[in-house]
């Protein structure tokens, strides 16, 4: 039984959006397995303080809700903190809304006023482990706080990073600690030479 020429061609124009689809699919797919697997953010700021007031607002988890952006994307955020106070082996784990999600970090290394290596774990909203340092480097009465982040990306990361600019959106919120981090530790350096 031939088919009419109408259903002919809506057939043709079915199997030209089926080949469409399917090559559209395969060059994602390529774009992504050509990202690169791995990443790295970097901001420095400089700070009119010297490292040895600096350094303790980083190295002591408690002190993070004062400058850290990740602290207020969700207000009702919960924390825990486990190990010494400050320092190697201090852990806080939390867990929020969508926007926070869930995870734990860990002070690895504290080498003091000069770096500060962390394990970043988050569970959710999309399992990942990356590498975290910060680093202090004096300049007279001032210091070079330098916050990266580096780790291997997965396939399903890879697509991820070809749609959103990494660099860009955790670059931005490392700035925001930054400048936040910046204004407490002046004001605490002129304090104590006032």
């Amino acid at each position: 039984m031939a088919l009419s020429l109408g259903k002919r061609r809506m057939l043709n124009v079915v199997l030209i959006l089926l080949v469409g689809l399917v090559f559209l699919i395969v060059a994602l797919a390529v774009a992504v397995a050509f990202q690169p697997n791995e990443f790295q953010v970097t901001r420095s700021m400089k700070m009119d303080a010297p490292p040895e007031v600096v350094f303790p607002h980083v190295n002591q988890f408690s002190a993070w809700e004062a400058w850290s952006p990740y602290e207020k994307l969700d207000p009702n955020m919960s924390k825990s903190l486990d190990g010494p106070a400050a320092g190697q082996g201090a852990i806080m784990r939390w867990s929020g809304n969508g926007n926070a999600g869930a995870g734990s970090t860990t002070i690895v290394q504290s080498e003091p006023n000069e770096a500060i290596q962390i394990d970043l774990e988050i569970t959710e909203p999309m399992a990942c482990r990356n590498d975290v340092l910060f680093t202090f480097q004096p300049e007279g009465n001032s210091t070079v706080v330098t916050w990266s982040m580096s780790g291997k990306v997965g396939f399903m990361a890879k697509f991820f990073h070809l749609i959103f600019d990494i660099d860009k959106m955790c670059g931005d919120q490392f700035t925001e600690g930054l400048t936040k981090l910046k204004e407490i530790s002046e004001k605490q350096a002129a304090a104590a030479t006032s």
